[in-house]
């Protein structure tokens, strides 16, 4: 049976990425993306919802039923952040979807999009570090049949996708000198990544585990 998944963030660099490759891959039935603003794609698999109350979902969670994987892309850039708002989009527009999620869908495979050095300890002096990693325990603590935490490094655009944010995109241009170390993956790779995932791919890993660029990269060949 062909999957149903849910995209948070397709607007974005790493959100529109995944949607691509989920949009291609013969496994994948129905992409339901919860965006702010239109994507501007048309697929005959695509189904998009505007909402624009990411804290609160009561109004949507009849669509949130029998989903089989979801992908959390929404993001915002740290530097020059006021605190209170960053927390609200990186931790608690995160932690109100899965517990939203987990109600009509607690089967699901949660994919959840982080960074490289977020700090699962929650005592990081970075304001950044300190926040993905509260994010993430929320997710892993919700219970999901199966989550993962994707910490990419440097993310090279693909597919005509570019970064939104500049310096992420001066970052990209890294990328090849920063594969050989694990430390680089692509838009590509997280997108086809998510799809192992919520295909059961890689199974013998823990049902909640936390992946870097490389164990990504790894995980997108078995899609």
């Amino acid at each position: 049976m062909k999957k149903r998944v849910l995209i948070f963030g397709a607007t974005g660099t790493v959100g529109a990425g995944a949607l691509l490759e989920c949009l291609d891959h013969p496994e994948i039935g129905e992409v339901l993306c919860i965006v702010r603003r239109p994507t501007g794609r048309s697929h005959p698999k695509l189904r998009e919802i505007i909402h624009r109350d990411f804290l609160d979902f009561a109004t949507i969670a009849s669509d949130m039923h029998d989903i089989d994987g979801c992908f959390w892309a929404v993001g915002t850039p740290s530097s020059g952040a006021d605190e209170q708002a960053y927390i609200r989009v990186e931790h608690d527009y995160v932690a109100a979807a899965a517990r939203a999620l987990h109600k009509q869908s607690p089967q699901c495979c949660f994919v959840f999009g982080s960074g490289a050095g977020a700090d699962e300890t929650e005592t990081s002096r970075q304001l950044w570090a300190r926040v993905k990693g509260r994010a993430e325990n929320a997710v892993l603590g919700l219970g999901f049949k199966h989550a993962l935490i994707f910490r990419p490094g440097t993310i090279a655009p693909r597919r005509g996708i570019k970064h939104n944010v500049p310096v992420y995109g001066l970052a990209a241009w890294l990328a090849p000198l920063m594969r050989p170390f694990g430390m680089a993956t692509s838009t590509e790779e997280i997108g086809r990544a998510f799809i192992a995932a919520v295909l059961g791919k890689g199974a013998e890993q823990p049902a909640r585990i936390r992946l870097g660029s490389a164990e990504i990269n790894t995980l997108a060949k078995l899609a």
